[in-house]
């Protein structure tokens, strides 16, 4: 098993814009995959069959690559996809936030066909992380743009895109910069508040899935370097894992422990993390 993380680039955080490949204990290996076609990466899932890796690239495209890094679908240039994260859905279908349209769109596993919308354009001012519940009901991270517009929000979808709730927490202290969902089905969120201050206050926030209400905050120490968080993931271990500027932190989710931080990289610019077996796994 390894630690993949997209590394964003250039005007977004003069990162490494590549897919890279981390040891468990954090030792780098390099990037994952060197196909051309992964530039600027943004979003990562895998298959429930653990054999195919789905990534977002800058360069407008959805790609899917094998064990040893080799793209074996792609959907080829989608001009304006401009893709951030991206999820596996139960119905098996692949899940991407389009950051320019403001919506949520999906593709069929096999990334044939055209993308289809699955919310109306412009549903919120700034699409973030998003994830699907098992009943098909979609958190959409409602946060804040490049350009200093959108909200502090989580709007809630069913099944078939039709608004459930269109502020689902009441949190004064929270920026959404990704989502995701707990195994106890509560909503998580990496937060960075207020978005790009200098003095912003990270954390990641657990939200009741019944009702909204903040359940509990997890941070580590201020010595770590805890800088904009981005991609949350539950890992094998049940741990929860953040991606941020230099690091990937881990915390027990049980009891809320800070754990450590497993990867240490100057200028990561960490946008998503997962975890994916090696080849010879």
């Amino acid at each position: 098993m390894q630690i993949l993380v997209t590394s964003a680039s250039g005007a977004n955080g003069d990162g490494y814009g590549s897919l890279l490949s981390f040891a468990l204990d954090g030792t780098p290996r390099g990037p994952f995959s060197a196909d051309p076609r992964i530039t600027d990466p943004r979003g990562l899932s895998v298959s429930p069959d653990r054999r195919l890796l789905y990534v977002n690239s800058g360069s407008d495209r959805i790609l899917a690559l094998d064990a040893a890094g080799h793209v074996v679908r792609d959907t080829g240039a989608i001009p304006g996809l401009d893709a951030g994260g991206g999820n596996l859905v139960p119905d098996g279908r692949y899940l991407v936030g389009m950051r320019g349209a403001r919506t949520v769109a999906a593709f069929a596993a096999d990334l044939t066909g055209a993308p289809q919308n699955v919310l109306a354009a412009g549903i919120v001012p700034f699409p973030r992380g998003f994830a699907s519940g098992e009943s098909g009901t979609l958190y959409l991270a409602s946060g804040i743009g490049p350009g200093g517009e959108g909200e502090n929000n989580i709007a809630v979808f069913d099944a078939g895109g039709t608004p459930l709730a269109s502020r689902f927490i009441t949190d004064d202290a929270v920026s959404p910069l990704d989502l995701a969902i707990a195994p106890n089905g509560n909503i998580i969120v990496s937060s960075e508040f207020p978005f790009r201050a200098r003095d912003a206050v990270t954390s990641i926030r657990e939200y009741d899935r019944s009702n909204g209400e903040l359940v509990r905050v997890f941070a580590p120490p201020s010595a770590i370097g805890f800088h904009q968080p981005r991609g949350l993931r539950f890992g094998p271990d049940g741990h929860l894992y953040c991606v941020a500027r230099d690091n990937v932190v881990a915390f027990d989710f049980a009891n809320g422990r800070f754990l450590d931080s497993v990867v240490r990289m100057p200028r990561l610019n960490g946008q998503a993390v997962i975890f994916f077996p090696l080849v010879a796994d």
